[in-house]
């Protein structure tokens, strides 16, 4: 028999993940992002990411239809920024500095590190679309990678 799905989120969350925003541009040209936790390594050839995104999700028409996207990951000092885009704020866009990738989707300067990729494939399964990237650009920087554990921020501390 399947655990209940509190117990069940309450497992998920003690595996730490790292947070990103991750962003595309609408059918009119606007920019829409979000959090998410979501997202793992797929493949090294061809390079291939992968993110999820629940069905219930407003973003999920966006995400759906546009041809890139841009998987920003979070360093430790853009807590608030994560938070903003895990809000259903007006202008999530009006914080951080953001720039145009090769596929026109938003890239985050100053994140830790930042994939833009083709929307190569999506698939339902469960709740959840899973979003296939194809990785057309990555970059990263030396900052420390925020996370997320239990329900909370953490920092990354000491490297053992």
């Amino acid at each position: 028999m399947p655990p209940a799905q509190q117990a069940l989120r309450k497992a998920l969350g003690r595996f730490t993940t790292g947070v990103t925003i991750v962003t595309c541009l609408d059918v009119d040209g606007a920019p829409v992002g979000l959090t998410a936790n979501s997202f793992g390594s797929l493949s090294l050839d061809p390079p291939l990411v992968q993110w999820s995104l629940r069905l219930a999700s407003i973003n999920l028409a966006a995400f759906s239809r546009a041809p890139c996207f841009v998987v920003n990951v979070l360093a430790e000092n853009q807590v608030e920024l994560s938070r903003r885009f895990a809000s259903q704020h007006a202008d999530k866009f009006a914080e951080g500095s953001w720039s145009w990738g090769a596929g026109q989707a938003p890239v985050l300067a100053g994140a830790a590190a930042f994939f833009e990729c083709t929307n190569f494939a999506q698939h339902e399964v469960g709740d959840h679309r899973l979003f296939v990237g194809q990785v057309l650009k990555a970059g990263e920087s030396a900052l420390s990678p925020l996370v997320f554990n239990g329900g909370h921020y953490h920092l990354l501390g000491e490297i053992l």
